[in-house]
Formats: C-alpha cells, structure tokens, sequence
C-alpha cells in the first residue's frame, strides 16, 4: 500500500484537499445566516404609501401656545353633556387663538418650527404676513437660517393675505385645503 501511495501522491493529495473542501462546504458555508432586506422607497411603483406621519398629518390644526386638551369623543348618550364641553372647549380654544395669534402652519410650507421662529419675532397673526413688502422679506428671509427662500417660494404673503380676509375657499381652491 506505500508503495501505491508513493506512485500516486500528487492525485492522493489533490484528492484530500478536494476532500476537504466538499467538507468545509458541506458544513460550513451553508450554515450563513441569509437576509433579505425589502429596498423598496415609497416612491416605487406598487409601494404602500408611508405611514410613520400619518398621524400627525390627519390631527387637526393646534394653536400654538395652546395648553387646552380636547376631550374625547363623548357619545351623544349621557344627556348632550360630551356635546355641550366639545363646544365649550372649541369656544375656549377660539378664544385662545384670538389672544395669542392665528394657526401660522395653515400656510403651506410654513411648519411649527418655523411657526415657533416667527413667534419669537413677533409675528402671530396672518394680517401681520400679508403686510410685508419685499424689504421686510429680506429682513426675516436672514433670520430664517436654513429655511431660507421659503417665503416668496412658497408665497406666505399672498396665502397670509387670503387667510386674513377669512376667505378660505379661494385659499383652497389655489394652495390646496389643509
């Protein structure tokens, strides 16, 4: 048998590293952990639509400042008292509007950090927005840092003015209902 081996070492040794490797292979590199991963954007055809926002996007506008909680849906079977607080708390809530200034994020491109950075400034009410001429819009323009170009690219002016009027159909009719 050594003498076998002798003749035919190269094709012994070829065939234990052969041997070896369907062996590595056999236990080895099928035991690797696969992931797949969905790469799918929104964007792409046949995508469901994003939905981490959602709740923010359908939740009705907030004053801001306002600390007032809404009550929950009451049913109308406790006697109308759910509908007579709704209404008390809506009132409270208007009332409150009219203190501290208008719902700024109505106007589209305008967010409630910018909201906020206006309300530092002074700025609550649609009536002051629609008042700004082009040298104002420089002015604030600056201050907006990263948001800046926003206020003729967006039209706030033209939106504010709408809004002030209390003429909310023809604000919808050109920049979409909120």
């Amino acid at each position: 048998m050594n003498d076998f081996i002798a003749a035919n070492l190269p094709l012994v040794i070829v065939g234990a590293i052969i041997a070896l490797v369907v062996l590595w292979w056999a236990f080895m590199a099928t035991r690797r952990t696969r992931v797949t991963v969905d790469r799918r954007d929104t964007l792409d055809e046949g995508a469901a639509p994003a939905s981490r926002n959602q709740a923010l996007i359908d939740a009705p506008p907030v004053v801001a400042g306002s600390t007032i909680p809404t009550p929950p849906p009451v049913p109308e079977a406790i006697g109308g008292v759910g509908i007579a607080v709704a209404a008390a708390v809506e009132d409270a809530q208007i009332e409150r509007a009219a203190a501290y200034g208008d719902d700024l994020t109505r106007i589209k491109g305008l967010g409630p950090k910018l909201a906020a950075t206006l309300s530092d400034l002074g700025i609550v009410r649609f009536d002051q927005i629609a008042a700004w001429s082009e040298a104002d819009i420089d002015r604030l323009d600056a201050q907006l840092g990263r948001f800046q170009g926003r206020i003729r690219r967006d039209s706030w002016v033209e939106q504010a003015a709408l809004l002030a009027a209390g003429d909310v159909d023809a604000f919808e009719q050109k920049f979409g209902a909120h």
